[in-house]
Parts: C-alpha cells; sequence; structure tokens
C-alpha cells in the first residue's frame, strides 16, 4: 500500500500486493483524500481508479467522471519549453516497473484548459505476486514557487546589470568573505582577472595583495553593525602602486537576522586627493604671494562691486589698514575721483571683462597723491564671478619719466639752438663769399681761368648754402615746427620757377630736361615757397642720380579733382628693399661711393612732410637698380569752375631803381662791404655799420629808405635796433629787411614783432635783395 504522506511517490518495496479488505480501502482513499500533494492512481491498464481532492481540483474532473478512463485524459502534461506533448511519467512506472523521478518543467494542461506548472513523479503498485497491478501518480502544482525564482533570477540579473555599470569597483561577498561576484571597474581598476577572483577568498586575492590590516577592521566591523560608511584606505598594490580608497560596506539583505552577502563599494579617490594636496599647495602659494606682492591687489564681487579682499601691501599704499577695504566700493577708497567716474569704469569692466588705466591718479588717505597703473579682470573663483584688480604704484616711476622727457626736451632745445647758431656762423661768411663773387661777375674783365674758377666758387657755395638750410630742416621735421601760409596759387607757376632754379645744375650735368604742362591753369590753396622747394626737391634728386646726358622728366596734368605731379629720371633707381623707405630721415642709398653728390637725406622726407601739410601724398616707384626712378605727388585743386584769384606775387621785374638811399648794417665786415659795393653799383647810396649803436647814429644822419640790418650785433641786437627805428618820427616809413644767419620760423616771428618788413637768410644772392628792395620801395600804381 502507497504512503501517501510522503510528498514522493513510494517506492516498490513499501507497496502492498493489493488493497486488502474493503474496511482498508476506505482507510486508504481517505488518506489520500488529506493529503496536499495530488495523487491519481490507476490499474495496471492505465486506468483511472482514484483521484484524491487536490488532484481534482488541479485536473478539473471528478472522482466519478474520471473512474476507468485512461490516466493520458485525466494527466495531460506537456512540455515548458517546446510545448511538445510529453510522456507521463506513470507510463513509464507501468511499462518498466520502475520509479520515475519528479519531472520540474511541465505544464499539465486541465479540464478547462488552463496550465499550471508541476513536479511530479510515479511508482508500480505491485500484488502480492510482485506484479505490477498498477500504478501512482503525485503531483503539485509549483506556480507559484517557480514565479518566485523567475522573480529572484530576474531581480539577481537586475542587481549584476547594476553592479556592471557602476563607475566605481564593486564586490559581493559571502559570509565567509568569498568573491561571489564582482564588476567590470574591478577589475579594470585593479587589474585582476575574474577567473582569478570570483569564488576566490578576498584575502587570497592577487597573492594576498588584499590581506591588507584596515580592510579586516573594516570587515570586522560591518559583521558587528552591518553597515560602515567612508572608511579610507591607503596601500600600495604592486600593479598599479600606491592608491588611497574610499569603503562602503553592507550586510545583505539588511532586513534579514543574519544576511548571507556583505556589498562593498570601493570609490579610487587617489587623483581627487592629489588634486585637493596639489590645490591647497597652492591656494598657499598663492595666498603667500597674494600677502607679500610688492603691488596692491583688490578682490571684489562682481556683482556688487565691492570689495571682499585685499593685500596689506594695498593697505600700505593707502594708509588703511586692510579690514578698513572691506566692504567698500572702488571710489570710497580714492581710486577714483568721483563716485560716478568709479561706477563708470566698474561697468565697462562688467561688460568687457577687462579694465586698464596707465595712469590713474590716487589718492592716499593722508591726501598724498599717488600714480598708479590699474588693471583689472573678472574670472570665476569656486563658482562666484570675482574681479581682481592689480595696482603697481609708479609715483617713481612716473617721476623719473618726467625729468628724462624735461632732458630731452632740454637736449632737443639746445640742438636746435647749437644748430641755429652753427647755421648762422656757417652762414656769415657764406654771405660775403657769395657777393664777392656776384660783384666779381658784374665787374667784368674776367680771364677764362677766373671765369671758370668763379664759377666753382659759386657752386660750391650754393651746395654749402643747401646744406645749411637741410640742417635747420632737420630741426623742423623733428619737432614737427613745419608751417605753411596757403595762399591761391597756378601749380603750373610754380613749377616753372622749380625749373628755372634747378636749371643750372641741369645744364652742368647735361642732362636732357622734359617739361610737361597743361594749357589751362591748376589752381590749389598753397604755400607756393614751400610748394616750390617740394619740386626743386625732387628735381635735385633727379638730377643728382642721373649720370650725364640722362634724361630727366616733369609733368603735371589735372586728374578729378587732383593736380598730379610726375618726376622721372633714367638715372640708378632704386633698390627693392630701400624703396619703402626712401621717404626716411637720414636715408640714402649706396649710390656713390665717393658721394660727390653730397646731400644729408633729408630732402625726401621733407617733401613727404610739406606734400602732407598740403593734404597731398608721394610715392617712389623704381623696376630696381640701374632702371631709374619716378616720384609721384598728388595734390588737392580747386574746382575748375572757381574764379581764379591771382597768384603770390612773383619776382620782381630784373630792373633796378636807382637812387634810394640804404644802410647795411653787419658786424662781418666783409660781408657789410661786399653788399655795399654791389647796391651802390646799381646806383644806390649806401652807408655801412658795424654794431648796434652806430646802426642807430648812422641811421639819425642818413635817413635811410631801406636798412639791411643783421641780428647777432654787438653793443644792441638787430631786434631792438628795429624797434627803436620804429620809434623815430622820421624813420617810421623806413623798410628794415632782416639779413641774418638765423633762418628758423621762430626767428622770423621775432623779427615780425620788432618790427622788419621782410626777412631774409644768409647767403643771400644778391639779386633776391634788390628784387627786394624794388618790391618794398617801389609806390603801387596809381600812388603817388
Amino acid at each position: 500500500m502507497p504512503n501517501v504522506t510522503e510528498p514522493h511517490p513510494p517506492s516498490p518495496e513499501s507497496q502492498p500486493p493489493d488493497p486488502g479488505p474493503p474496511e482498508q480501502a476506505g482507510w486508504l482513499h481517505d488518506m489520500l483524500g488529506c493529503m496536499g500533494d495530488a495523487v491519481i492512481t490507476s490499474d495496471a491498464d492505465g486506468c483511472v481508479t482514484s483521484l484524491n481532492a487536490a488532484a481534482q481540483a488541479l485536473t478539473g474532473w471528478t472522482q466519478a467522471a474520471a473512474a476507468g478512463t485512461p490516466l493520458e485524459g485525466v494527466f495531460k502534461i506537456i512540455d515548458v519549453a517546446g510545448r511538445r506533448v510529453v510522456e507521463s511519467p506513470a507510463v513509464r512506472a507501468l511499462r518498466d516497473g520502475v520509479v520515475v523521478g519528479l519531472a520540474n518543467h511541465t505544464l499539465l494542461i486541465a479540464e478547462d484548459g488552463s496550465e499550471r506548472s508541476i513536479d511530479d513523479g510515479a511508482a508500480p503498485i505491485r500484488n502480492a505476486a510482485g506484479d505490477v497491478a498498477g500504478v501512482v501518480l503525485v503531483f503539485r502544482d509549483v506556480t507559484e514557487r517557480k514565479r518566485l525564482e523567475s522573480e529572484g533570477r530576474d531581480a539577481l540579473a537586475y542587481a549584476r546589470e547594476i553592479i556592471s555599470t557602476l563607475r566605481e569597483p564593486f564586490l559581493v561577498l559571502d559570509k565567509a568573505l568569498t568573491v561571489r561576484t564582482a564588476n567590470d571597474a574591478f577589475y579594470e581598476t585593479f587589474r585582476v582577472p575574474r577567473e582569478e577572483t570570483e569564488g576566490c577568498s578576498l584575502y587570497d586575492l592577487g597573492d594576498g595583495q588584499w590581506d591588507i590590516p584596515d580592510l579586516r577592521t573594516l570587515l570586522e566591523a560591518v559583521t558587528r553593525e552591518k553597515s560602515v560608511h567612508d572608511f579610507e584606505v591607503e596601500h600600495d598594490f604592486p600593479e598599479i602602486g600606491q592608491r588611497c580608497m574610499v569603503l562602503n560596506a553592507r550586510r545583505f539583505p539588511p532586513e534579514a537576522k543574519d544576511p548571507d552577502l556583505i556589498l562593498l563599494a570601493i570609490e579610487d579617490v587617489t587623483e581627487r586627493r592629489n588634486s585637493e594636496l596639489a590645490l591647497k599647495l597652492s591656494e598657499l602659494r598663492y595666498r603667500r604671494l597674494f600677502q607679500t606682492a610688492k603691488d596692491g591687489i583688490l578682490i571684489l564681487d562682481a556683482e556688487t562691486g565691492k570689495i571682499i579682499d585685499a593685500n596689506p601691501f594695498m593697505g600700505g599704499l593707502l594708509g588703511f589698514e586692510v579690514a578698513d577695504f572691506m566692504g567698500k566700493e572702488l571710489w570710497e577708497i580714492g581710486l577714483f575721483e568721483d563716485e560716478g567716474i568709479s561706477r563708470a569704469a566698474y561697468e565697462t569692466l562688467r561688460k568687457d571683462g577687462y579694465i586698464r588705466y596707465e595712469n590713474l591718479p590716487l589718492k592716499a588717505k593722508n591726501g598724498r597723491e599717488v600714480e598708479v597703473e590699474f588693471v583689472s579682470n573678472v574670472y570665476e573663483e569656486a563658482h562666484r564671478l570675482v574681479a581682481q584688480c592689480n595696482i603697481r604704484d609708479i609715483t617713481e616711476h612716473c617721476r623719473r619719466v618726467k625729468e628724462h622727457a624735461a632732458a630731452l626736451d632740454d637736449l632737443h632745445r639746445r640742438k636746435d639752438e647749437f644748430l641755429a647758431m652753427l647755421s648762422h656762423e656757417l652762414r656769415n661768411p657764406l654771405s660775403p663769399i657769395l657777393n664777392a663773387v656776384h660783384l666779381l661777375r658784374v665787374e667784368g674783365d674776367e680771364t677764362e681761368g677766373q671765369r671758370e674758377a668763379r664759377s666753382v666758387i659759386e657752386r660750391q657755395v650754393g651746395q654749402l648754402s643747401r646744406l645749411v638750410d637741410d640742417l635747420l630742416e632737420v630741426s623742423r621735421i623733428t619737432g614737427g615746427k613745419i608751417r605753411i601760409r596757403t595762399v591761391t596759387v597756378d601749380m603750373r607757376g610754380i613749377v616753372e620757377r622749380a625749373v628755372e632754379s634747378a636749371r643750372p645744375l641741369f645744364d652742368r650735368r647735361r642732362h636732357v630736361l622734359t617739361v610737361t604742362m597743361p594749357p589751362e591753369p591748376l589752381m590749389m590753396e598753397a604755400d607756393p615757397t614751400r610748394l616750390e622747394q617740394v619740386v626743386v626737391n625732387l628735381l635735385n634728386n633727379a638730377a643728382k642720380y642721373t649720370d650725364e646726358g640722362g634724361q630727366v622728366g616733369i609733368g603735371v596734368v589735372r586728374d578729378g579733382e587732383k593736380a598730379v605731379l610726375r618726376v622721372w629720371d633714367t638715372g640708378v633707381g632704386i633698390a627693392a628693399d630701400l624703396l619703402p623707405l626712401v621717404f626716411d630721415l637720414f636715408t640714402q642709398a649706396d649710390r656713390s661711393l665717393d658721394r660727390s653728390q653730397g646731400g644729408l637725406g633729408i630732402g625726401l622726407a621733407l617733401v613727404q612732410r610739406l606734400v602732407e601739410l598740403h593734404h597731398g601724398t608721394v610715392e617712389a616707384r623704381s623696376e630696381g637698380v640701374g632702371r631709374g626712378s619716378e616720384f609721384i605727388v598728388r595734390l588737392p585743386v580747386l574746382p575748375e569752375t572757381a574764379s581764379h584769384a591771382p597768384e603770390a606775387p612773383m619776382r620782381p621785374s630784373e630792373r633796378a631803381a636807382r637812387g634810394w638811399r640804404v644802410l647795411v648794417v653787419d658786424d662781418n665786415e666783409d660781408s657789410a662791404e661786399m653788399l655795399a659795393k654791389l647796391l651802390k653799383r646799381t646806383g644806390h647810396d649806401v652807408r655801412t655799420a658795424y654794431s648796434g649803436p652806430a646802426a642807430l647814429d648812422v641811421a639819425a644822419a642818413l635817413l635811410p629808405d631801406a636798412v639791411l640790418l643783421d641780428i647777432g650785433l654787438p653793443g644792441i641786437n638787430g631786434y631792438e635796433v628795429a624797434r627803436r627805428l620804429r620809434l623815430l618820427p622820421h624813420l617810421k616809413g623806413v623798410k628794415i629787411v632782416a639779413m641774418t644767419g638765423y633762418g628758423q620760423d621762430t626767428d622770423r616771428q621775432l623779427a615780425r614783432e620788432a618790427g622788419f618788413d621782410s626777412h631774409l637768410t644768409k647767403p643771400v644772392d644778391f639779386l633776391k635783395v634788390r628784387d627786394l628792395l624794388t618790391t618794398l620801395l617801389t609806390p603801387p600804381v596809381g600812388g603817388s
């Protein structure tokens, strides 16, 4: 008889050969009905003989309906994975007479079609003769257990996925501290293979490198307290070196009285600790620099503009304690003149992120004026925008700069004075030489040799005069003292006069000079003297650097609102590297080793400056050495419809007036005598004087029409002589002309203020003197 209290089918040895007497059969039926497992019995043909209550509930068959029905019709099972009909264990038990163990991958299809997961098993029932008389089939509903197992597996997989995605190394240990599992971060960080980790004791990992005393302390604490947080451990691993780790551990599941697992999270904070240490060292260095800096430093809140930190130097600079700065704005500590200026500067700083003042006046607490360099910029510090202001005391530097500037000014002044004196001293001897040469020319009766000698003297005196003029122009160019006085002029007349002035040089060098002029006037607002100087300099430049017999051309045309002047030559040309520099002061090409052409290298610099003062441009062109050069000047002209105002007075006619009384005053007796002789030969009544007092005496006796007066005189200078002459009633109409070696603009201005009518700079061509006297002393047409 089967043991119905057992969950599994009884063994054949315990089966009675038959059910026994009826009372025993009833007792067996009652016993099977009380069992929790489902039980079905069959006869030797496999037909159902009984179902207990549990079997009826699971199959949906009643005892009456199932009795005599083949077992396969009541107990229908399929495979879970393939859903194929599988053989019942009862069939095998009947066929083979063996006990068939439980299967756990089976679904029972009930009468109503519902499915349940079951475990099942079967055993044969033998009679007294030992033959198989039937079978007993035992099964149970395991649906809930399967669901729980599936949920457990899903939860475990879910937990594994979570663990695998953690950035920090993570271990799951059992009670014996054997590694159940570890995530990828653990293997990557500590460079250990998976097969040598899972299933191994934690302390045996990597040849014992995890047998760390601090780690043992942590895990012992976990067994007592169930969790430990932020436990720091430092250890030197053979593979990865010294590491600092923060460990968090807890037992799992936490609600269990005696949890089976220990979860261990490992955060490698080595880099963070190193960064924190470096930051602390950096902050320490910064604070030391901040405190010991020899510049003032202020830190402002970038939103409010209020000071939140200051270094000691800043306090000493302004005479405050550092605490006095806190919470104040810049204007409140004397950095700006008033609140408005300070806040405007701060708004600029906020908008641009940077502001700089090279020289900012600052007033200290005691009223002392301090000059500082102020630089400020905005940046983020600890998630907060701040403005750092660096203030450097430049008071002493500014003092030295001012002293240096004053010294330079004094040096320039003394240089100008020296050049003026030098030019004066050079011009004084040049003037009588030039007059003597002119006297020789008008005397006539020269031999051929004398004429050649005189020509040489004239040329060299002219060259020396130009060098002296250049010396003064250096001072004017560098000091920005060149001034122009504009009138309405015709550009054609300026070019004509320039060509006339430069022609002797072209004739001497046998150049072919081509002049091209437009038929219509080219009217412009210009200084005729300075513009003529521009054209003469360009012509002289072309003549000097063109070999004898070469060609030089000059032409001027109108191009819209510009007059375009071109001066070209077939001379030595300009090297490409020199071309951008030709207008620089003192620049000269290495054109002639013997420097036979002379010059100081300022002519073209003067040309550029004078053209710019006339609102024009000048450029140089050359295709290279030996291929000539061209200079192009562009100047604004008046509209063609504009009325043509008369030009500046042209040179007076060559006629010489006669009978004027002229006083020549010069402390250089040679100069005075030569000029007097020339004037006498033209019919004038001439007297000479060699000092200021003598000039006043002679003038009072002579009552001259004109006085040619030197400035640098003994006794009384020429300015004072002119002033006193103007005070004499009988000499109010006298024409006074300065003839001096002092030729700067300031000298001309002083001459005008002293009462001079005109100013000539030595050496003076006698023809210019004669023409000037004619202009000054000839009454205007229609006059008395």
